[in-house]
């Protein structure tokens, strides 16, 4: 294949084509639109694929996309089988976009990123998830599957600091979607690949750069988790994502991401840096929209120690447990709530429960679905105390 492109002897008709695909996704409020090689265009729209168009997008046109859409970076996307790109659309409108080749050509899926960042309002974000923008230090993680709605999350949680407070922000993100610009604070934004090498290269020197708050985009790599809790153990508030369906998983993900050797030290220092997990479910509603279902986990001294002493299968009782006193909430304290309040019907609420039998009960009536063992002042008390130095817990040569 050439990858010499003469930018001068493209016509961008392609291009052109699927602009007007990405403006009529705009319009009806669509939220990825698919460009695939031998297959007709189509777009997601409140979480349905749906055909936009007609006619055949031939292996030849979406070549001749590829070339039209990257320009000088063509040749980088032969090498590399897929890239990662934002998209300005116009100045009201960006896309995240990943393109690659499959075993008819090219292909390729924009994601709308909003130019406008939502505030815990529009997102309908529960109170106690802008209670994590006061601390200080530590982890705070948002998880969920793709299309979840993280990086929305933590743009509002940035963007909560960012307008509250004077402090320095650094973002490391694979690409950099929401544009958070200097309010009360100072953001520095480094996008993998264009302005930094890697996660883990950023990350380490963002330890010397004076930060306040550190967002990694995602904790791929045992590297960068390593990283994130050091900066989280040394007095930084770090935030991060990571694909994981709930607080328990998270937890044991990052974990696993270590040898069985070390284990023991990383479960420490997540016990002692860990703030708070926000996961994430989007649920369809009853008008058509869809709405975020939220579990959070709240660093409680009894949390703490449920990490500590690896009793991980505890984390979901003690989360619903904790309610009342912490506003934490599991899944389907979330779901039941937007399901009493009439947000999403009983079919929904069933599909997207963690323990659909458990929640028809409580719909039902035959139990109140509520765990009232709450741990007692002498429990809280009782826990053992984390005393480390961040050279003992990480091995960062």
């Amino acid at each position: 294949m050439n990858v010499d492109i003469d930018i001068s002897k493209l016509t961008f008709e392609q291009l052109k084509k699927v602009r007007l695909h990405l403006k009529k996704m705009i319009e009806v409020g669509g939220s990825d639109l698919h460009i695939k090689a031998n297959s007709v265009i189509r777009a997601r729209i409140n979480g349905n694929i749906v055909q936009f168009s007609g006619g055949i997008f031939s292996k030849e046109d979406a070549l001749t996309f590829a070339k039209e859409l990257l320009k000088g970076r063509f040749a980088e996307f032969v090498e590399k089988k897929e890239l990662d790109l934002v998209y300005p659309f116009d100045e009201n409108n960006r896309f995240r976009v990943n393109i690659f080749f499959q075993m008819d050509g090219v292909s390729a899926v924009f994601r709308v990123i909003p130019v406008k960042i939502p505030s815990f309002e529009e997102l309908h974000l529960p109170e106690i998830v802008r209670s994590f923008t006061e601390r200080e230090r530590g982890l705070v993680l948002v998880t969920g599957v793709t299309g979840s709605g993280k990086s929305t999350t933590l743009a509002a949680l940035i963007n909560e600091i960012n307008l509250k407070k004077k402090k320095h922000i650094i973002t490391i993100e694979d690409p950099i979607e929401f544009v958070h610009k200097d309010r009360g604070c100072i953001v520095n934004q480094r996008s993998v690949g264009q302005d930094t090498l890697s996660f883990g290269t950023a990350l380490r020197a963002a330890l010397r750069e004076d930060p306040d708050i550190i967002l990694v985009g995602e904790m791929r790599d045992r590297e960068t988790i390593n990283l994130a809790l050091h900066a989280a153990d040394t007095g930084h508030l770090v935030f991060s994502t990571l694909h994981t369906i709930d607080a328990k998983e998270t937890i044991n993900r990052i974990i696993a991401q270590f040898p069985t050797e070390e284990q023991n030290r990383v479960r420490l220092s997540v016990a002692g840096v860990l703030q708070g997990v926000i996961s994430q479910r989007l649920v369809p509603t009853v008008d058509g929209e869809r709405r975020a279902a939220l579990e959070v986990l709240v660093r409680t001294p009894t949390i703490e120690k449920l990490i500590m002493e690896n009793r991980d299968y505890e984390i979901r009782d003690a989360i619903e447990a904790g309610k009342d006193h912490y506003k934490s909430q599991s899944f389907d304290q979330a779901i039941f709530d937007l399901y009493e309040d009439k947000i999403i019907s009983k079919e929904q609420a069933l599909e997207y429960a963690t323990s659909a039998s458990d929640l028809e009960l409580k719909i039902s009536g035959l139990t109140s679905g509520k765990i009232t063992s709450m741990p007692t002042d002498d429990e809280e008390q009782e826990r053992p105390e984390i005393t480390h130095h961040s050279d003992d817990i990480f091995d960062l040569k």
